[in-house]
């Protein structure tokens, strides 16, 4: 008997301590309090555009995801359904989030039948289309930082993290762990490639999770990015052989 009720204590502890000692592992980790990174300081503003409603859509005071999806946006359902499934369902309900799709004037019908494709009679006021002359969808897109170019149908499949001072928000230093420590040339992450499951689902998710807490902790009056902004210094003169 005693023997069993050392044996039922032991399984009870493993299954108590476990669970226990995993988080504990988490804990030191200081990856999710850092503030996301600044890679561009001057995105342009939507005045020139107009949108699908009455309602005047604006980058400013608000955390976007902007994306731009080209003069035939259902050819590119999956990029969106992506983004609207892995992102848009996910922080809806933050304060301030909006995603914005950005196409040329004329495509507005196409854009209702894109709507109809990806949503499944959710709530999507926090989903909004604009729509530009090219020139001025090519002036947005130049205004931000990206190694990536817009197609003829003015068309990429990456999307873009706008704060709401109208800074694009991203990686500066996008190694992996392993990367960094066999020292490897530092790479950036200016956007987000939509057709990449793991990349949404992974990098973005986490990424916006760091400037929701960052602007939450703004709030709070406990946001203090010295020490990330000192990191950032250091890195650069390296870089730079300074």
């Amino acid at each position: 008997m005693e023997k069993k009720n050392v044996k039922r204590n032991v399984v009870l502890g493993i299954l108590f301590f476990l669970p226990v000692g995993f988080l504990l592992m988490l804990y030191p980790s200081t990856h999710n309090y850092d503030p996301l990174e600044i890679v561009d300081e001057h995105v342009s503003d939507l005045q020139l555009f107009s949108s699908s409603t009455e309602e005047d859509i604006l980058l400013e005071d608000h955390i976007t995801v902007l994306g731009f999806l080209g003069n035939d946006p259902v050819k590119n359902v999956i990029a969106a359904s992506n983004l609207k499934e892995l992102v848009y369902d996910k922080f809806k309900g933050f304060k301030k989030f909006q995603i914005v799709i950005v196409l040329p004037k004329g495509s507005e019908e196409r854009a209702k039948q894109l709507q109809k494709e990806i949503n499944n009679y959710d709530d999507m006021r926090f989903w909004h289309y604009v729509f530009g002359q090219p020139n001025d969808i090519k002036t947005l897109f130049g205004s931000m930082k990206t190694e990536e170019t817009l197609d003829d149908n003015l068309f990429t499949d990456h999307v873009f993290i706008v704060d709401k001072d109208l800074k694009q928000r991203g990686r500066l230093d996008d190694r992996e762990d392993k990367e960094i420590e066999r020292e490897e040339t530092i790479y950036p992450l200016y956007s987000y490639d939509c057709i990449e499951v793991a990349e949404v689902k992974n990098k973005m998710s986490d990424d916006l999770r760091i400037l929701f807490t960052e602007y939450r902790q703004k709030r709070k009056g406990k946001f203090d990015s010295s020490t990330r902004r000192k990191e950032d210094i250091k890195t650069n003169k390296k870089n730079s052989g300074i």
